[in-house]
């Protein structure tokens, strides 16, 4: 017998068992393609969905829809356009072999409603393509803000949203309130945070940084088995420092009083302090009259002051007669002198 005694269990994998099956080899996101040999139609039931379009979207699902049912036609799947009630409807068909195509056929309706192109839309028919989509007008209430970060999420000339489709691999439409996003579940994860993020007020820019590091990384064999926490950024969210408020001036607070505060006087009794309340309805008529009287007197003092000033005439400054006599003798020799000059 050997001294070694089997090593217990840890925690985390104590009810942990062995899978031959899976291998580090094997690609978990991978979709494997559904044949019609997997399949064990016809259904029991008939499944259907239907979607409203926007009356802007007619002419265009008008003009696209024999594409559409010639499409859904491969999966034996039948389609209806009503233009009366504006929605599309999908259903399943004696012939339709598989399961899931029903939830596909679904999703191109509602990608057609949200102005996906058709050529794009029908796409989402494939095993490999999902789509997500994504509301953004819950986020904020103000519709100027709203505005302004849906701008930012598509850039410039649509820069900002470009690096995000090449970076997830994923299709991008932004579109009203909603964000329809095509491509791999992995790809739509990543769009839904930046998506997400941007409406919380945290620019693209920054997903973007790290998704290009990440990329990077991926390619170096090593650095693929360990934690990139230290290559990652760490974006911190600084608040400016705003400028502290004078204090407000507050009123010296009044004793509290288990009285309430006096009654303010009402009219009738102010003119029964003054005595009017006992005048005869004439005499009140006559006392208006010579108060009216008073007041015009007043008017017409004021605007009499105000004519009298314009007489008033403005202070000159002091000049002796001496000056001016001299100056009165000196300009009658100068008109002397120049009409002996104009004679000669």
């Amino acid at each position: 017998m050997s001294g070694e005694l089997p090593s217990a269990p840890t925690k985390k994998n104590k009810y942990r068992k062995d899978k031959p099956w899976d291998s580090d080899d094997i690609d978990h996101w991978k979709v494997e393609e559904f044949t019609p040999e997997q399949s064990s139609y016809p259904f029991l039931e008939e499944s259907s969905f239907s979607t409203l379009f926007p009356q802007y979207r007619e002419s265009y699902l008008r003009q696209v829809w024999p594409t559409v049912t010639k499409a859904l036609d491969a999966y034996a799947i039948a389609c209806e356009l009503d233009l009366v009630k504006g929605s599309m409807v999908v259903k399943t068909t004696a012939k339709t072999w598989d399961p899931y195509i029903i939830f596909k056929a679904r999703d191109l309706l509602k990608l057609l409603a949200r102005s996906v192109p058709v050529q794009q839309a029908l796409k989402i028919l494939q095993d490999d393509v999902q789509c997500d989509i994504i509301k953004i007008d819950n986020f904020t209430r103000n519709k100027e803000r709203f505005v302004k970060r849906r701008q930012r999420l598509i850039g410039s000339n649509g820069a900002t949203l470009k690096a995000i489709e090449l970076l997830t691999q994923c299709y991008v439409l932004v579109q009203g309130s909603t964000v329809a996003a095509m491509g791999s579940y992995k790809g739509l994860k990543q769009v839904r945070r930046i998506v997400e993020d941007c409406m919380r007020n945290i620019h693209p820019i920054y997903n973007i940084k790290t998704l290009m590091i990440k990329r990077e990384l991926a390619k170096d064999p090593i650095l693929s088995k360990e934690s990139w926490d230290r290559f990652l950024p760490k974006f911190k969210k600084t608040n400016p420092k705003k400028k502290r408020k004078a204090p407000k001036t507050t009123k010296e607070k009044e004793e509290d009083s288990p009285f309430p505060p006096p009654q303010l006087p009402r009219k009738v009794d102010l003119e029964i302090e003054s005595g009017e309340y006992f005048l005869y309805e004439k005499q009140k008529q006559m006392r208006k009259r010579q108060q009216r009287k008073e007041r015009e007197e007043e008017k017409r003092e004021e605007k009499r002051k105000q004519k009298e000033k314009e007489y008033i005439p403005p202070d000159e400054e002091n000049v002796n007669d001496s000056q001016v006599g001299k100056e009165g003798e000196s300009s009658v020799k100068r008109k002397k002198h120049k009409r002996k000059h104009s004679s000669t």
